[in-house]
């Protein structure tokens, strides 16, 4: 789980790429509207200030929106789940849980608590399982 170098990591059009894998890119974008994101009716989060994430790696992946944990209205509890992500970094994730520290959804949300230099936008940001959770977009 290593940090890709400066010479590892090409920008094309704003893109972040992977050198050692060509294939694998990403680009950061600030969103110009109102994201609501919401699960089971229950509004999770929302915020005028979230990132959309698009990448393509293994796959074309769906876009992510990262709000500001800030933005974040409902309790998350971290998880024992982790995964790396080459361009980003270590991800740490969160249960969404009632007032009562019960479980309503496991390893709703991920979070990059130190995430690499490429995508030092990301910090202090969460991301929502786009299969877990409505997303709203509309006008400022």
């Amino acid at each position: 789980m290593s940090n890709l170098t400066p010479s590892e990591i090409t920008r094309v059009k704003d893109a972040i790429h992977n050198s050692a894998d060509p294939r694998h890119f990403m680009k950061l974008k600030p969103v110009d509207r109102r994201i609501r994101i919401s699960h089971e009716g229950i509004v999770l989060a929302q915020s005028q200030n979230a990132l959309r994430v698009l990448e393509v790696g293994h796959d074309l992946y769906d876009p992510a929106f990262y709000v500001p944990k800030s933005d974040v209205v409902v309790s998350l509890r971290l998880s024992q789940t982790t995964s790396n992500c080459p361009l980003k970094g270590d991800a740490q994730y969160y249960d969404l849980i009632d007032d009562q520290g019960t479980v309503i959804e496991t390893d709703i949300a991920w979070t990059y608590t130190k995430p690499y230099m490429f995508a030092q936008p990301l910090t202090d940001h969460v991301a929502f399982v786009a299969s877990h959770v409505s997303i709203e977009e509309a006008p400022l």
